[in-house]
């Protein structure tokens, strides 16, 4: 799909639309990329965060990005790996779908995605990767006002599945 792409750089650099952030529950900031998209933001999305009353597991919720490039922050919460009998895989698609959902809804036409659950909620590489890029070719596969999806890790471990994933679906 030509709407996708992968790239290794910092997600709280992109000026896009929105990025989307791989937060906890509360909203209220944490490690990883969840704390990178806080710092770079500045002190007013910690605030309107604060009035969203959290987030469950595999929702989504937009807020203004604030002091970073993007013009919104999509928070996603995703699950914690549990060994794969607790509903993992449908909750971590859920959580693509509702961000390109609420995308739509405030005309967000190009984002970018950390991957979600693979860090301290150590959801398998391999697996988190395919859930993404399939649930998000589905997605788009007949939605236009997506112009662009960018998966943006540091690793090369999730970039190379994550391109693994997109040259299975050119085929």
């Amino acid at each position: 799909m030509h709407r996708m792409r992968v790239i290794e750089e910092d997600i709280t650099t992109l000026a896009l639309d929105a990025i989307v952030n791989a937060a906890n529950e509360s909203l209220l900031g944490g490690g990883g990329v969840d704390g990178a998209i806080h710092r770079a933001a500045g002190p007013e999305l910690l605030a309107e965060c604060r009035t969203l009353d959290g987030c469950p597991t595999g929702d989504a919720k937009i807020t203004a990005g604030y002091a970073l490039p993007a013009k919104h922050v999509i928070h996603t919460v995703g699950p914690i790996w549990q060994g794969g009998d607790a509903d993992e895989d449908a909750r971590l698609a859920s959580c693509y779908r509702r961000c390109l959902e609420v995308a739509l809804e405030h005309d967000v036409a190009s984002l970018a995605f950390p991957a979600i659950s693979t860090g301290v909620y150590r959801f398998p590489i391999p697996r988190a990767c395919a859930i993404a890029v399939q649930t998000v070719a589905h997605f788009i596969q007949n939605e236009d006002r997506i112009s662009e999806v960018v998966f943006c890790y540091f690793g090369t471990e999730v970039s190379a599945a994550v391109r693994a994933e997109l040259a299975a679906l050119q085929n």
